[in-house]
């Protein structure tokens, strides 16, 4: 009743009245919290992939070099080595929540804070009244259309982040050189200006006033990869060439902040894997991975990750779904071309549906793959995520992969009328390959 009810007050607001109820939510939130950012150095990473793995790798930097950090992202919540689950179903929490984090983060003797920022979170003012000082760029490709009602009106919101940094001349902008909206991201003024490629001539011609950090010999090593910054030797033991990028951001930002770049190879080499992104749940007799992975982008480099480990004779075993809500429809039947593209055998299944039929998008998936001439054999639609988890098990031999995708480490399964069921795909697959092993033993 209460979901409903909110739908149908946004839906009857003026626009004008929508946003001056989300800035004063802002100011009453930072207000009644006592402005805590102002006494911090908040650093807020965005773009459209990649951020949470940015906001964790820059707060594992951080506390090896023994600073005092808080951080929030999709995925959880940390106050130096404390760290819970975000269970919000929303990667910035509501305006209040974010200032009494801060407050709180404050009161730990945390100097630094790092924010995941959303497009979504721009729109309703969640960035506002708080001091950031770094603003990190990752990638931008098409996500949230109908939201911002065009891409153009999606990179803005991404902007308006680096739009806060202007006057200061202690801000610092990080921009990935190799995405093709960085000219847009370098054109916002900022007192310093990093920018981070894989050795891409694109770095060289820029011909601004900006510090590069570059990587050389960078290739796949046992399961993650291996690269040098500055003649420093790197061992990052995370899955495909984005998240090279995603330490190239982290590390850029971290040197900005005055942290050396002996401190940073450490510190990235501890990490062992990111909750829900590229996540190996089950390492033998065949693989099991979780990712987050919701776009057609950030599917294919997923894919190609796994791709990249598979030998002779091993298969990949894809399960995965689109979100409902009306979020993104276009980009299912692409997503559907991809798991052609890498997998020897589909699973479709439930994800998030939201408002819309299930089945509805499984079958928008679906006639994709079936326009790619995917062998129907190979192609299952299990509408029960769980099925699906458990069909995906069965059909894996030995050396094979299943990559599961769409969920990564979330929490919940969103459903119709704002329902929300607990949900975790690791818990999943654990306790399905438990059952058959019981079965074989």
């Amino acid at each position: 009743m209460i979901y409903q009810l909110k739908k149908a007050i946004k839906k009857i607001l003026p626009p004008a009245v929508l946003r001056l109820y989300h800035l004063g939510l802002a100011f009453g939130g930072a207000l009644l919290y006592g402005f805590p950012a102002r006494r911090m150095v908040v650093i807020g990473v965005t773009g459209t992939k990649g951020k949470s793995t940015v906001v964790s790798l820059l707060h594992e930097i951080l506390r090896d070099a023994n600073l005092g950090v808080a951080s929030i992202s999709s995925v959880r919540f940390k106050i130096n080595d404390r760290e819970w689950s975000n269970e919000l179903k929303m990667t910035m929490p509501g305006r209040f929540g974010i200032q009494s984090f801060f407050r709180q983060a404050l009161q730990e003797n945390c100097h630094y804070a790092i924010l995941e920022v959303t497009s979504e979170g721009i729109k309703q003012y969640r960035h506002r009244f708080i001091d950031f000082q770094v603003a990190v760029f990752t990638n931008l490709e098409p996500e949230h259309i109908e939201s911002h009602g065009s891409f153009e009106n999606y990179k803005q919101a991404k902007g308006e982040l680096f739009e806060l940094l202007k006057g200061n001349k202690k801000s610092v902008s990080v921009i990935n050189l190799d995405d093709r909206h960085a000219d847009y991201f370098l054109s916002f003024n900022a007192g310093q200006k990093y920018g981070y490629s894989l050795s891409s001539p694109r770095a060289k011609m820029t011909g601004q006033n900006i510090s590069i950090i570059e990587t050389s010999d960078y290739r796949p090593a046992n399961w993650g990869s291996e690269f040098k910054i500055k003649g420093q030797s790197i061992h990052l033991n995370l899955l495909g060439q984005f998240n090279i990028y995603n330490a190239l951001a982290a590390t850029s930002a971290a040197l900005a902040l005055g942290v050396d770049l002996k401190t940073i190879g450490v510190a990235l080499s501890k990490i062992k894997a990111m909750p829900g992104r590229m996540e190996t749940v089950i390492g033998q007799p065949f693989s099991v991975i979780v990712d987050y992975a919701h776009t057609p982008d950030s599917l294919e480099k997923a894919y190609e990750a796994v791709k990249s480990i598979t030998g002779a004779g091993r298969r990949i075993i894809g399960v995965l779904g689109a979100a409902g809500g009306g979020r993104d429809k276009w980009k299912r039947s692409e997503m559907g071309k991809l798991a052609t593209q890498y997998c020897d055998y589909i699973i479709l299944t439930d994800e998030d549906p939201y408002d819309e039929d299930p089945k509805q998008i499984l079958s928008e998936i679906k006639a994709a793959i079936i326009d790619q001439t995917f062998p129907l054999a190979n192609l299952w639609e299990i509408l029960d995520r769980r099925l699906a988890i458990a069909k995906a098990l069965e059909l894996a031999q030995e050396g094979d992969v299943v990559i599961i995708t769409g969920k990564g480490s979330e929490l919940w399964m969103c459903l119709a009328n704002g329902k929300k069921i607990p949900w975790s795909d690791k818990k999943i697959i654990l306790e399905e390959l438990d059952k058959t092993k019981k079965q074989h033993y």
